[in-house]
Parts: structure tokens; sequence; C-alpha cells
């Protein structure tokens, strides 16, 4: 008697034995959370964890670079007032992401000190793993998905 019920999906086998062979480098997101986890903040994923930050640091960088370029290269005088304040607001709102980023960078530089401490990955508040997949989405995250969702409710509730 054939039944409607699903079997659970199958995990690529592939996949989940991947990490074994590969180098940091070359390591997927995809290889990352089909993990054991028995693996969870083992050297591989927090080399794996460290390879992202640094990677996402630097490209960081590379943008800063390119913005003072391109402000530089932008500060022609254009008689024009609305094409003057245009441009000025171009500049702002540029100016705003690279601060922005600036702050980010900062995170980064803190999640690469929890990595060296051994702390990476867990929760500020409980201790609790910060989970695989929420790392791959905000690598500097420091808040279980719970522990942010309850600090967003009080700061919703009470305030900054």
């Amino acid at each position: 008697m054939p039944t409607n019920l699903q079997s659970p999906p199958k995990r690529d086998s592939k996949l989940a034995t991947a990490w074994k062979t590969k180098s940091v480098e070359e390591l997927t997101d995809e290889e990352v959370l089909a993990m054991p986890e028995s693996e969870y903040m083992g050297d591989k994923q927090l080399a794996f964890f460290r390879h992202k930050l640094v990677e996402l640091k630097r490209g960081i960088h590379m943008n800063a670079d390119a913005t003072t370029e391109n402000l530089r290269e932008d500060t022609v005088v254009v008689p024009d007032p609305a094409d003057r304040a245009t441009i000025e607001e171009e500049h702002a709102l540029v100016l705003r992401t690279r601060d922005r980023e600036r702050k980010l960078l900062k995170k980064i530089d803190q999640s690469i000190s929890r990595i060296d401490a051994g702390d990476y990955g867990y929760c500020d508040e409980t201790g609790e793993p910060i989970g695989v997949g929420r790392l791959l989405a905000r690598p500097t995250a420091t808040l279980s998905l719970e522990a942010q969702q309850r600090r967003e409710m009080k700061q919703k509730m009470f305030g900054d």
C-alpha cells in the first residue's frame, strides 16, 4: 500500500565528506553546512571562517581605495547648482556606505580575535552555538538567532 509520507531529504554524501579532502580556500558554504555537528567550530571550520573574514576585510579595503580614487576624480567644478547638489548627494551616500563598512571592519577584527580566543561561533549571552547557517550569512554574528530576536524585541519595546 503506497503512502504519501515524504522521506527526509537525502544528504548528499559527496558534500558530507568533501570537507575532509579540500583545503580551506576550496571549501564552499554548502560543504561547510553539510559538515557533521561534531565538527562545529573545529579547526577546519574556524580556518574556513577566518579565511572568509579576511577576504571580506580585503574586499572592504579595496572598495575604500576605489572610493577614495573616485572622489578625487569627481572634484570637477559644476556651475549648475542642481548638478552640484546631485553630485554632493551621491558623494554623501558613498561616504555613508563607507562609514558602515568602517564599522564592519571593527566587527571583522573582533571576530578574528574571537577565533584566536576560541570563542567564535558561540553566543555572547547564552554560550550556545550560533549555528553555521547564521555565521555563513553574517560571519560577524555574536548572538544566536534567539538571543538576537530577544535583544531586538527589547529595543523595540524600551527603545535604545
